[in-house]
């Protein structure tokens, strides 16, 4: 484990305006990185969010054509910062999209990615209604990134209520996982901090939760409170409910700590449920 470091969470309320909210972001950006931040991550969807899920087929674009990740590249590599880009929807079939992160690194180059694996396919009481497999292709894979002060886990808002594949992240070395969201409100006010701190505490991890806040023009509401957790469960930074950033200073060291503390890693034992 290396130094202490500042890690900024970016809190945005992203429209239909691609770049309106890339320019918001980037400017958002440059102010964590003024304030001393050295990984800044952004919140799932940060540069759109549709009126139905359809125009995101109708909208979609390839990596090589999304404006936002030669920005983000040409901005991380002029900060010098490591960028986690919370995701963007990825044009890869016909009929679907990724729902996509991409870490960039102080380079300008793309190092890691991860395609959304559980898909937001919801019904609330209150008559919301949400199917994101209707449009979004399902990822296959976690996937992690090493970073100069340990290696992140790369996850996406509705996986957070999928807790194997945060135990997956930390047996194969992740000291911090990457939540990124767009948390709806009413899910958000029942669970949102319970689940982030959740994850923290049981795999003894740093959990970097960026989200979207706010109401569009059409009524969808964002949660925002933008997380950040230290391994033992403590919240360190919360971005309450207004567009701006979060910042906390991250001692790695205190991941050992908390799983020298209660050492479960090493206690997971394989379970069969009996008939």
């Amino acid at each position: 484990m290396s130094a202490a470091f500042t890690v900024a969470c970016i809190q945005n309320c992203a429209d239909d305006n691609v770049e309106g909210n890339i320019a918001i972001a980037a400017g958002l950006v440059r102010e964590a990185a003024a304030a001393g931040a050295k990984l800044i991550c952004l919140p799932e969807n940060f540069t759109c969010l549709e009126r139905n899920d359809q125009l995101y087929l109708e909208h979609a674009l390839t990596e090589d054509e999304h404006p936002a990740l030669s920005t983000f590249a040409a901005l991380a590599a002029e900060l010098g910062v490591w960028l986690d880009l919370g995701s963007l929807t990825i044009k890869t079939v016909p009929d679907k999209v990724s729902n996509r992160t991409f870490v960039i690194g102080p380079d300008g180059k793309v190092l890691g990615r991860y395609d959304k694996i559980h898909l937001f396919d919801v019904a609330l009481k209150n008559g919301e209604l949400y199917r994101e497999s209707a449009t979004v292709r399902p990822g296959e894979c976690a996937s992690l990134v090493d970073l100069p002060w340990g290696r992140l886990g790369l996850t996406i808002c509705y996986d957070v209520r999928f807790p194997h594949l945060y135990r997956c992240l930390a047996q194969a070395g992740a000291d911090f996982l990457a939540i990124p969201a767009a948390f709806t409100a009413t899910t958000g006010e029942a669970h949102w901090h319970v689940l982030v701190r959740a994850r923290a505490i049981e795999n003894g991890c740093f959990v970097f939760a960026a989200g979207q806040c706010g109401q569009r023009p059409w009524g969808r509401r964002t949660y925002g409170h933008s997380l950040v957790v230290d391994p033992w469960g403590r919240v360190l930074a919360d971005g309450g409910d207004d567009v701006g950033i979060i910042l906390a200073t991250i001692d790695p060291a205190l991941v050992q700590e908390a799983r020298a503390m209660i050492p479960s890693l090493s206690h997971d034992r394989p379970i069969r449920a009996r008939p």
